[in-house]
């Protein structure tokens, strides 16, 4: 549906000589208005729809996560995933659905109010370098890591995570936290196959050249401070070994 950016005080740029993204924060970034109108998302392709809507579902799930996280942003995080999960494959396969795209059109511009107050942690940390390397689009490569960090992050968080599920509606009240998140685990995975996100080595990055920059990839998604939002905080040791566990 989008990014939310038409609702937040950040935006990237990109140093071309070192293919670093860079985070540029401020309240000049933030609009005074936004005209968020779902009927301008009917035309993008099935890819571009699938990839932004993990992208937003991932800004809501990791505001909501998040170590800076408040009543203010967990009520916009958890709104979003209310929108955005239920209608997510629906705008993928029928593109002319109104009612899904409008839905997840707000949920984009909530999760994007969620993440400007709260901040986003470690799959962003890591996305950020694979898309400044291998040019892979940005929530494409949230897509590619969100199952395997928060499987990684679960157990510094697990309440918070379970009711990430409770409200992509995956799991209820009656369950307990345990069986909450082992669902949100197996519905992200789900979504990664249904809506066909591609690994790394599909994608067509090299495993050679994957593998030699991993240290530098850690290092930047360090660098980003985004990891630091993490409930689970990670070294760059730690780092390195979720993109192996991402590419294999």
């Amino acid at each position: 549906a989008g990014t939310g950016s038409e609702a937040t005080r950040f935006t990237i740029i990109t140093d071309e000589d070192t293919t670093e993204k860079m985070l540029c924060v401020g309240l000049g970034f933030m609009p005074t208005a936004a005209l968020v109108d779902y009927s301008l998302t009917q035309s993008l392709p099935a890819r571009v729809t699938a990839d932004t809507g993990i992208d937003a579902l991932t800004h809501a799930i990791e505001a909501f996560v998040s170590r800076k996280a408040n009543l203010y942003s967990d009520a916009q995080a958890l709104s979003a995933m209310a929108l955005i999960a239920p209608n997510l494959r629906t705008v993928f396969a029928d593109p002319t659905n109104e009612t899904a795209r409008e839905s997840m059109m707000l949920g984009s511009t909530l999760a994007g109010i969620a993440f400007s107050n709260a901040s986003v942690a470690l799959v962003h940390g890591m996305s950020r370098p694979i898309g400044a390397a291998y040019h892979v689009p940005h929530g494409l490569s949230n897509a590619m890591l969100l199952p395997t960090v928060t499987e990684y992050s679960i157990s510094a968080a697990e309440n918070r995570y379970a009711d990430c599920a409770r409200a992509m509606g995956i799991a209820t009240k009656d369950n307990d936290d345990l069986t909450a998140c082992a669902n949100l685990l197996d519905e992200l995975n789900a979504l990664n196959r249904e809506l066909q996100v591609p690994t790394p080595e599909d994608f067509g990055i090299d495993r050679t050249v994957f593998f030699n920059n991993l240290e530098t990839m850690a290092a930047q998604a360090i660098a980003s401070g985004s990891p630091a939002n993490n409930p689970r905080q990670p070294d760059a040791a730690t780092i390195m070994a979720l993109y192996k566990k991402l590419w294999n």
